[in-house]
This record gives structure tokens, sequence and C-alpha cells, in this order.
């Protein structure tokens, strides 16, 4: 019996890196307009009753949940796999947007006032 003690080769430790850096610069945007769309709501002329300000800071606060949580399912993966996790995460948050603007437009009244 023999035991051949192969190391694994792996790629260069920058890549995942790279790959987390670009997509993280998606997900930034994605916080950034949702945080300009809750900063707009509340200082509107009748600002944000509770449930506004519950639903509107959860859309800031949700492609940083998703953002990581795919880093950490794919940190130990291929930068394939990596990519590919955020890139359906990154889906899941621009679908996830949608549906809030859409509630904003339909029953905006329900999100504004005291």
């Amino acid at each position: 019996m023999t035991t051949s003690n192969q190391a694994v080769r792996r790629g260069p430790s920058w890549l995942p890196a790279a790959v987390a850096g670009v997509f993280g610069l998606f997900y930034a945007y994605a916080v950034w307009t949702a945080f300009a769309f809750l900063l707009a709501q509340a200082t509107g002329v009748e600002g944000l009753n509770g449930g506004g300000w519950a639903i509107l800071l959860f859309s800031v606060v949700f492609p940083i949940i998703v953002f990581v949580a795919g880093v950490v399912l794919a940190r130990r993966r291929p930068v394939l796999h990596l990519a590919v996790v955020l890139l359906v995460g990154l889906g899941l948050v621009a679908v996830f947007w949608l549906n809030i603007l859409t509630y904003a437009i339909t029953n905006g009244n329900s999100l504004v006032g005291s």
C-alpha cells in the first residue's frame, strides 16, 4: 500500500477576495439605493409610521445579510462557485427591491403618516 501526499493545488488567494469585492460593490449600490429611498420617504411631508420604518430599514439591511451569507456559504468553494452564489444573491436582492418599490407605489399611504 502506498499513500501519496499530494497537496491540492489552489488558485491565488487574491482572486476570491477580488470577486467578492466586485460583487460587494453591487451589493453596496443596493444598500445605498435603499438608504436613499428611506431618507426620501422619512423626510417627506408626513414622514414614516412604524411599519414604514420597519419595511424600509429591512430593505437597507437585507442586501448586507445576503452578501455576508453568500460569502460565508461559498468561502471554501472554487471561485466560480463563489461568483455564482453571489450572483444568485444579487438577483434575490434585486427581486426584493422591486417588491419594496411595488409595495411603496401601490400601498404608499400605508407607509407614511403617524
